[in-house]
C-alpha cells in the first residue's frame, strides 16, 4: 500500500516514481525546495497539477533564467493562471535563484549543500502512518537557518524538510510501502558516494 496517492494516477506516479529517490543536481533541487515553498499552506496535490506549468513560468527552473526576472516578469507571473499567483512566493522563487547565483560564486554545490544535512547515524524506525512523520527536525532547522543565511527565502524548518523528503535526503516512504527498500537502497548509494568523496 503506497504511502499516499491512490486513486490519483498523477499523485501515484509521483509517489512511485520521483517522491524520495535521491535528487542531487542543483536545478532539479532548485525546483523542488520552490515547489515545496509554493505548496506550502496548499494540497501537494494542486502543485503536481500545476508543475508544468510553473516550469513553463520559470523557464525550466533554470537558475540563471531566473535570476534575470525583473518587475514586468513578476507582473507576468501574477497575471499567470497555470501557477500559484502569491506574489511573496513569486518574489521568493526569484531570489532563491539569485541565491543559487550566489552559491555559485562561492564554489557551493546547491545539491551537496542541501545533501550535508542528512541525518548522520542509523536510520529512524520507518513511521506506520503518515501522522507519525515529524513537521521537522533537528536538521531540518539547521538547513533552513543556513539557506537564509545564503539569502534563499520562503524557506523555514517545514518547507526545509519537505524539500529533504521530496529529494531523497531522509526515506519517509512508509514501513509498509513498496516503495520504501527501493527509495532506501538508492539514498544509501548516494550517502557512501559522498562519503569516499
Amino acid at each position: 500500500m503506497r504511502c499516499f496517492g491512490d486513486g490519483d494516477p498523477l499523485y501515484e506516479a509521483y509517489h512511485d516514481d520521483e517522491w524520495g529517490v535521491p535528487v542531487t543536481g542543483e536545478r532539479e533541487v532548485y525546483e523542488r525546495i520552490c515547489l515545496e515553498a509554493f505548496q506550502s499552506g496548499l494540497a501537494w496535490i494542486t502543485i503536481l497539477r500545476k508543475r508544468e506549468g510553473f516550469r513553463r513560468a520559470f523557464a525550466g527552473f533554470d537558475p540563471e533564467a531566473v535570476a534575470a526576472f525583473g518587475d514586468d516578469d513578476v507582473a507576468r507571473l501574477m497575471a499567470d493562471a497555470e501557477i500559484v499567483r502569491n506574489r511573496a512566493k513569486i518574489e521568493a522563487t526569484i531570489a532563491n535563484a539569485r541565491a543559487v547565483l550566489g552559491l555559485r560564486e562561492q564554489g557551493i554545490d546547491l545539491g551537496e549543500l542541501l545533501w550535508s544535512f542528512a541525518p548522520d547515524g542509523p536510520e529512524r524506525e520507518a513511521a506506520v502512518d503518515l501522522r507519525g512523520l515529524p513537521a521537522t527536525t533537528a536538521e531540518s532547522r539547521a538547513l533552513a537557518r543556513r539557506l537564509k543565511q545564503l539569502g534563499f527565502r520562503f524557506v523555514g524548518p517545514t518547507t526545509a524538510y519537505a524539500a529533504m523528503q521530496a529529494c531523497g535526503v531522509v526515506n519517509d516512504h512508509l514501513a509498509a510501502c513498496p516503495s520504501r527498500a527501493r527509495v532506501e537502497a538508492a539514498r544509501a548509494a548516494v550517502l557512501a558516494a559522498r562519503a569516499a568523496a
